[in-house]
């Protein structure tokens, strides 16, 4: 496909210059810049695709769990009174 694009002059001497030493035309050279452009930011949404799954989800532990979790926290031995005071409200 035939597209007609403006890049700075300093682009275009640039890539006059690394075509000629890649040996390919300046439209392989564009082609192949576009096609690695693309895949580099086409997981750019992961981010925003997995945020907008886990708002719909909630993020706590299924109750049993959390009790289960909690009661293993309560047995250990502590060396620390720190450590004992950030399970203590529960």
């Amino acid at each position: 496909m035939r597209i007609v694009i403006s890049v700075p002059n300093s682009v275009f001497r640039a890539a006059q210059r690394t075509s000629k030493r890649l040996r390919m035309s300046r439209s392989q050279l564009y082609s192949k810049a576009v096609e690695v452009y693309v895949k580099e930011h086409s997981g750019d949404d992961t981010t925003e695709r997995l945020d907008a799954i886990c708002a719909k989800r909630s993020s706590r532990l299924d109750p049993a769990l959390e009790a289960l979790s909690l009661e293993v926290w309560r047995r250990e031995e502590w060396s620390c009174c720190v450590a004992r005071s950030l399970i203590a409200p529960w």
